[in-house]
């Protein structure tokens, strides 16, 4: 069970993107970092483990042209890579690369805004080389597997069994693609479109837990791409998904107002992949498009809603 905790509030609505929320978590400084997007703008902060202190900052992307309109921010989110920490934004320009606290931009790569669609809405994936410190950032592959829009990504590093796989996309046909990261990616698996978008994707294990329109959950084998259980968890579009690797707790966020937190387990004995019902959470008259654990074991998330301008914070009694 989880029990409502002291909110904490943003300098602007959340805008209704999928998974608009991004945590993280600063256990040495007994902080957590959350932000959110609204329109142009990011808004970054930190709260202490009691939801009081703390600092708040707002990130624009520059606009391509000095009297150029600013561009709408499409995603943002804290990338932990084994050497640091980079905010990454994406808009209709260009990707942007902070650091961590959003105090300086490490990178900008321009989108070229005359393609139609314009940038990975074209269905390609950028692959980044990021040095350990500095701005030497470059593009040393792009990934060209999808024909719809990107809508999410989700990497298992260090973690995912042996020819499992350790990198999933999803796009806005509902399409998977699973891949095996090195010196270049390799494509795994590619499980078909099912008529919906696939909003969110995450990987445990081994596992894909994958989330749609229809407000289905489905995990399947990272190896085989094989179809091992099937949820209707939401009554609505899911919106954000999210595990905690330490335990395999599985958040779901959808549009019906709900947020579900699952258990998924192998059975030692068959193998076979299983989901457990753990809490259901009513988030009343709120648009959820934003779901994260705010810890690796998953005993507290945090929520964010279309048009709301606090975060909501639970925690397990």
């Amino acid at each position: 069970m989880y029990r409502r905790d002291r909110s904490v509030q943003l300098g602007g609505s959340s805008s209704a993107l999928y998974n608009n929320l991004s945590v993280l978590r600063l256990p040495q400084r007994q902080l957590a970092c959350f932000c959110a997007v609204h329109g142009p703008a990011v808004n970054v902060l930190s709260a202490a483990t009691d939801g009081l202190g703390g600092s708040q900052r707002q990130l624009r992307p520059p606009p391509a042209a000095p009297a150029a309109a600013a561009a709408a921010v499409t995603q943002a989110a804290w990338c932990v890579l084994p050497a640091r920490v980079l905010l990454v934004l994406t808009s209709q320009k260009g990707v942007q690369m902070y650091e961590s606290d959003g105090s300086v931009m490490v990178y900008w790569h321009a989108l070229d805004v005359t393609e139609q669609p314009p940038g990975t809405s074209s269905g390609t994936v950028l692959v980044f080389d990021i040095p350990h410190k500095g701005t030497n950032v470059t593009v040393s592959e792009v990934l060209e597997e999808h024909r719809h829009a990107i809508t999410d990504i989700a990497a298992e590093l260090g973690q995912a069994p042996e020819g499992a796989g350790d990198l999933v996309t999803a796009d806005d046909a509902g399409a998977l693609c699973i891949w095996s990261s090195g010196e270049e990616f390799t494509l795994l698996n590619k499980i078909p479109a099912l008529g919906c978008t696939c909003s969110s994707v995450k990987l445990w294990n081994g596992v894909v837990a994958a989330g749609y329109g229809n407000g289905q959950i489905r995990l399947y084998e990272a190896a085989t791409g094989i179809l091992r259980a099937e949820i209707n968890a939401h009554a609505r579009w899911i919106y954000a998904l999210d595990l905690a690797p330490l335990t395999g707790k599985l958040l779901s966020g959808a549009e019906d107002s709900f947020v579900h937190v699952w258990k998924l387990s192998r059975n030692p004995d068959t193998d076979d992949v299983e989901i457990e019902h753990c809490h259901a959470e009513c988030v009343t008259d709120t648009q959820i498009c934003g779901a994260r654990f705010c810890d690796p074991e998953g005993c507290s998330f945090a929520v964010t809603g279309y048009d709301l301008s606090e975060i909501f914070r639970y925690s397990q009694v």
